[in-house]
C-alpha cells in the first residue's frame, strides 16, 4: 500500500548514512587515540610534578580528562539531526528514500524538470476552437470529435472530451484513415472530414492563411495549432494544449530565491518550449528531445552547471532520474519513476522541490552547528579536565562536573536537532495537498 511504501522509505532515510559521517568516523578515529594518550600524560604529568597525594590527583584529572572528552555529543550530532530532518520532510510531503539525498540536494546547482506532468497537469485539455465563416460550432466540433474518437492520442481524446463535456452527441463515422505524420480523415454523415497539421491542409490543396494571426497567437502561447477541413473547405484553426499547474510559477519563483538555474527538458518543438520557458522564467530550454535522450541532456546540463537535481514522473523519466546527482520524481507519477528517485514529493506538484532543497540546506546546516559544538566543546574542556589551570588558579575539574558537562553537550546537540522540528518551507501555504 502506498502507507507502507512512505513507512519503508522514511524508515530507510533514518537508518542511512550520510557523506558528512564518514568525515566524523575518520576524526573520531584519531580523536580517541588522541584522548586516551591525553589522560596518559596527565596522569604522568601530575604523578611526577603534582603536589601531595599525587597519585590521587593524577588519578582524579585523568579520570575527568576521559570523562569530559567521551565522544556522546559527536555520535549524536549526525543522526539526530537526520532523524529530525527527514521526519519534518514527510511531515511536509517530501520523502527522502535516500539519506544521501539530504545532503547532496544542497549542493544542487541547477534544477531540471521534465515538462508533461511535472510543469503541467500532463492531461491535454481542447484550449481554442475558431470557426470559419459559413459553419457552426457545434456541428464542426461534433465532426471534428467523431473523427478523433478512433485515435488513442492525448489530443485526439482532449477535443473528444471536449465535446462529450459540451453535450454534444457524437455522429457516425465510417472510412476511417490515419496519414502518418499529417492527420486523420473520416466520413461523418455523408461529409468528408479531414484533420492534421498545415502541412495536411496544404496537401489538400487549402490556404491556411486566413487563420495567420490566430495560428501566430497560438505559437506564441506555446499552443501548436490543427486545422479541419470539411468537405475540402478549411473550417476551423483548433489548439489543445497542456494546462500549467497552478502550483508551478510560485515554484519556479522559490527556486530562483534559493540561487538555482532552472532547466526544462521536453519532447515539444522548440517554439512551443521556449513560450512556456518564457511564461514561467525558465533559465534554459533543452526541446526536442526523445525520450531516451533525456539521460544525455541531463549530462550535458552536469557538465555545463555542475551537481543537477531532475524532477520527473513518467517512466521515460527513470534513466534520468538515476542518472542525476539527485532524481526527485512526483509521487503521483508511475511506480518505475518512483523506486528510480532519490527524494519523492507527494504533494503531486514541484513546489515540494524548493521545500526539500531549503531542508537539505537546514539539515546540513544544523548538522554543521552540532559538530562544531560537539568537537569544540570537548577539546576546549580537556586542558581544563588536565588541570592547566590550577597553577595559576587553584582550579581543578571535578569527575561529576565534568560527567554533568559532558552529559550538558549531549543535550546540547539534542536540543539542537530538535530545533529542525520548527522548520519553515519557503512555500509552507500550499504543501498540504
Amino acid at each position: 500500500t502506498m502507507l507502507a511504501q512512505i513507512i519503508r522509505m522514511v524508515e530507510q532515510a533514518h537508518g542511512s548514512k550520510l557523506p558528512i559521517q564518514a568525515v566524523v568516523g575518520k576524526v573520531t578515529l584519531w580523536f580517541v587515540p588522541a584522548v586516551m594518550l591525553a589522560a596518559v600524560l596527565t596522569f604522568l604529568v601530575w604523578l611526577v610534578f603534582g603536589p601531595s597525594p599525587a597519585l590521587s590527583f593524577a588519578l582524579v584529572n585523568a579520570v575527568a580528562v576521559l570523562i569530559i572528552a567521551c565522544p556522546c555529543a559527536m555520535g549524536l550530532a549526525t543522526p539526530t539531526s537526520i532523524m529530525v530532518g527527514t521526519g519534518r520532510g514527510a511531515e511536509m510531503g517530501v520523502l527522502f528514500r535516500k539519506g544521501e539525498a539530504l545532503q547532496l540536494l544542497k549542493d544542487a546547482k541547477v534544477v531540471a524538470v521534465d515538462k508533461t506532468g511535472t510543469l503541467t497537469e500532463g492531461r491535454p485539455v481542447l484550449t481554442d476552437l475558431e470557426i470559419a465563416d459559413g459553419f457552426d460550432r457545434n456541428q464542426v466540433l461534433a465532426k471534428v470529435a467523431a473523427v478523433e474518437s478512433r485515435s488513442e492520442h492525448p489530443i485526439a481524446r482532449a477535443i473528444v472530451e471536449s465535446a462529450v463535456e459540451g453535450g454534444i452527441a457524437l455522429p457516425t463515422m465510417t472510412d476511417f484513415d490515419s496519414v502518418t505524420g499529417m492527420g486523420v480523415r473520416a466520413t461523418v454523415d455523408g461529409a468528408r472530414v479531414e484533420v492534421g497539421a498545415d502541412r495536411f491542409m496544404r496537401e489538400l490543396g487549402l490556404d491556411v492563411g486566413s487563420f495567420a494571426r490566430t495560428a501566430e497567437r497560438l505559437g506564441n502561447e506555446g499552443k501548436s495549432p490543427l486545422y479541419a477541413a470539411i468537405d475540402g473547405r478549411l473550417a476551423a484553426i483548433i489548439a489543445v494544449a497542456d494546462p500549467i499547474k497552478s502550483s508551478t510559477p510560485a515554484a519556479i519563483a522559490a527556486l530562483h530565491q534559493l540561487g538555482l538555474k532552472v532547466a526544462m527538458i521536453t519532447g515539444d518543438n522548440a517554439r512551443t518550449a521556449q513560450a512556456i520557458a518564457k511564461q514561467l522564467g525558465i533559465d534554459e530550454v533543452v526541446a526536442e528531445v526523445l525520450p531516451e535522450g533525456k539521460v544525455e541532456a541531463v549530462r550535458r546540463l552536469k557538465a555545463s552547471h555542475g551537481q543537477i537535481a531532475y524532477v520527473g514522473d513518467g517512466i521515460n523519466d527513470a534513466p534520468a532520474l538515476a542518472e542525476a546527482d539527485v532524481g526527485l520524481a512526483i509521487g503521483t507519477g508511475t511506480d518505475v519513476a518512483v523506486e528510480s528517485a532519490d527524494v519523492v514529493l507527494m504533494s503531486g506538484n514541484l513546489q515540494g522541490v524548493p521545500n526539500a532543497i531549503a531542508l537539505s540546506k537546514a539539515t546540513i546546516g544544523n548538522i554543521r552547528q552540532n559538530l562544531f559544538w560537539a568537537f569544540g566543546y570537548n577539546t576546549a574542556l580537556i586542558p581544563v579536565a588536565a588541570g592547566v589551570l590550577y597553577p595559576a588558579y587553584g582550579v581543578l575539574l571535578s569527575p561529576i562536573f565534568a560527567a554533568g558537562a559532558m552529559a550538558l553537550s549531549s543535550v546540547f546537540v539534542l536540543g539542537n536537532a530538535l530545533r529542525l522540528r520548527r522548520f519553515q518551507p519557503p512555500l509552507a501555504a500550499d504543501t498540504a495537498h
